[in-house]
């Protein structure tokens, strides 16, 4: 999972300032699609990919950078669903490396192993009180099992990629799990080992051509182990490219959506390939959001693709749906007929009561294959959009229902906004031990007007 990147940086989507071959043969030997909903931001994505479980239910709806902020804030594994977790119970050996940031690894050493993973190597994020922290490119700050150290001369990137290399070798014979949510593309813009430039949209051409180069890489250690053909590889993006960047796609200049709910900022890239299974040089228009992840992944495995599991705490609700018949079995359409985006930006608050939302019901998007509509936090319809006839959404169809079609559209959408809950829940947590570094609570300790 690319960390900011939309379809306009893809060559297999489009793009047309950029030169992505890796990816394109991914793309090539499987299955693309065309209809995938992200989260606009980092924190309400990863969350949603990790429990199945839109923004409103897991309750993380906004960004909370927990290294930076604390607070007592983090993903709780016991009050919430995990799919490391899950895989781990399913018997499949575990391995994440890049970025989590939904925990602090000072405070919680042992956060990824309480999550399902047996091995790590992790970005810190950015923790309060420690510069060297803020590296993640160039001498990044990176833990694993034998804590957090900078490593000199290293471009992180390779720390992550060579890490999981490894990982694959040495468990080649066993099941395996691997979550790589790379820190690449992220800001700040950096030169590669490979490319430089002095200008911001240079050195974002380089990083996204060293994220291609990974994607090579992984693939081709897949093949030398000699597991490509029993792997499936799903490759995707967790929102939009920042704003500060523009690409061109399709003959159109797209600028990057990060943290919006426009189709640039939360319609993601998405591959799965798997030779021999899945059939090569398909491309899909079935409905898929990033709740899917989790009961696909666990349909996949054998798992079962449950709708509920049992926590330690609770019993939990799965918001996704598997898409694997979409997969193996080259079904046209997945088991929806909308997607959902949400969430972004620090609208959140740190208070007396911990992380708390600063909207009771927060803004979203819904679409089918071909309408979308905008709901405000007073849960009124605030724009309708025809995407096959106006991709860039610049005609909102809210006072022209006049077909049949539209309206029909615009109710079968406005009607799901009724089964969703009054209120967005605040993050589920046991809170930690207060540390040095915490954001101050206070009245006016109000992140979301920092």
């Amino acid at each position: 999972m690319v960390d900011d990147l939309g379809k306009e940086w893809v060559n297999h989507y489009g793009a047309e300032d950029i030169s992505t071959p890796n990816i394109d043969a991914l793309a090539e030997s499987g299955v693309s699609f065309n209809n995938v909903y992200s989260m606009p931001q980092c924190t309400p994505t990863r969350v949603t990919l990790l429990t199945g479980q839109y923004p409103f239910r897991h309750g993380w709806v906004n960004h909370w950078d927990v290294p930076r902020w604390g607070g007592g804030a983090h993903f709780d594994e016991t009050m919430n669903p995990s799919i490391g977790k899950e895989m781990k119970k399913a018997g499949y050996t575990t391995c994440i490396a890049g970025k989590w940031q939904i925990d602090d690894f000072r405070v919680e050493p042992d956060a990824l192993t309480k999550n399902g993973f047996d091995e790590f190597c992790m970005w810190t994020g950015y923790e309060s009180g420690i510069e060297a922290s803020a590296n993640r490119y160039q001498d990044p700050y990176i833990y694993t099992k034998e804590g957090s150290k900078t490593y000199k001369g290293a471009f992180g990137p390779d720390v992550f990629k060579d890490f999981i290399i490894d990982f694959i070798d040495h468990n080649k014979k066993k099941p395996l799990f691997i979550y790589f949510p790379m820190v690449l593309t992220h800001t700040p813009f950096v030169n590669t080992p490979t490319d430089s430039a002095t200008d911001n949209l240079g050195k974002h051409k380089a990083m996204v051509k060293y994220t291609d180069r990974i994607t090579g890489e992984i693939i081709q250690a897949l093949e030398d182990a000699g597991i490509r053909d029993n792997t499936i590889v799903f490759w995707t993006t967790d929102n939009g490219t920042t704003g500060a960047i523009t690409g061109r796609r399709n003959g159109v200049d797209v600028n990057g959506g990060k943290a919006k709910t426009i189709e640039p900022g939360i319609s993601a890239p998405f591959i799965a390939s798997w030779p021999g299974t899945i059939k090569p040089n398909r491309v899909s228009n079935a409905l898929i959001d990033f709740t899917d992840f989790f009961p696909t992944f666990l349909d996949l495995a054998e798992a079962g693709p449950q709708k509920k599991l049992t926590g330690d705490d609770n019993s939990y609700k799965i918001d996704g749906h598997s898409f694997k018949d979409v997969l193996l079995n080259n079904n046209e359409e997945s088991n929806r007929d909308w997607i959902l985006g949400m969430g972004g930006g620090n609208n959140a608050a740190l208070t007396q009561n911990g992380v708390e939302n600063q909207y009771l019901f927060r803004d979203r998007v819904l679409r089918n294959k071909r309408f979308k509509l905008y709901i405000n936090s007073k849960r009124e319809p605030e724009k309708f959009f025809d995407l096959l006839e106006d991709a860039e959404e610049s005609k909102n169809l809210l006072d022209s229902l006049n077909s049949e079609e539209r309206k029909n559209n615009f109710n079968e959408l406005y009607e799901v906004i009724a089964t969703f809950p009054e209120k967005d829940n605040d993050p589920k947590y046991h809170p930690n031990p207060s540390q040095a570094w915490d954001v101050e609570v206070t009245e006016e300790s109000q992140l979301w007007k920092k």
